[in-house]
């Protein structure tokens, strides 16, 4: 089982060609740093689909979600930010409610 103890939600959209690295860069830029144990969201302009990017201590995960109707309820876009959520948060934006 993968433990995750923190979970940030990038503000900015990300291109969903993104693979690990591109990704793993992405959160380095807007987090500084990949942390062992935390998750890091991210949607796409539309928000439509989601990308997931865990270190677990040992080395990276990354998945992908796309919904086929409807989009995810994101945050306004602030340039370069980051918002911590919890696992309800976390619940609730994946299952697109506000």
């Amino acid at each position: 089982m993968i433990r995750i103890d923190t979970i940030w939600l990038a503000i900015e959209p990300m291109d969903m060609r993104a693979g690990t690295e591109t990704a793993l860069a992405q959160v380095v830029a807007v987090f500084g740093a990949a942390k062992p144990h935390c998750a890091y969201l991210f949607a796409n302009r539309r928000a439509n689909r989601m990308k997931v990017l865990v270190h677990d201590g040992v080395g990276i995960w990354l998945a992908a979600r796309r919904l086929s109707q409807g989009r995810f309820i994101w945050p306004g876009v602030r340039h370069g930010s980051g918002v911590e959520l919890d696992a309800e948060q976390l619940q609730a934006l994946v299952l697109g409610l506000p």
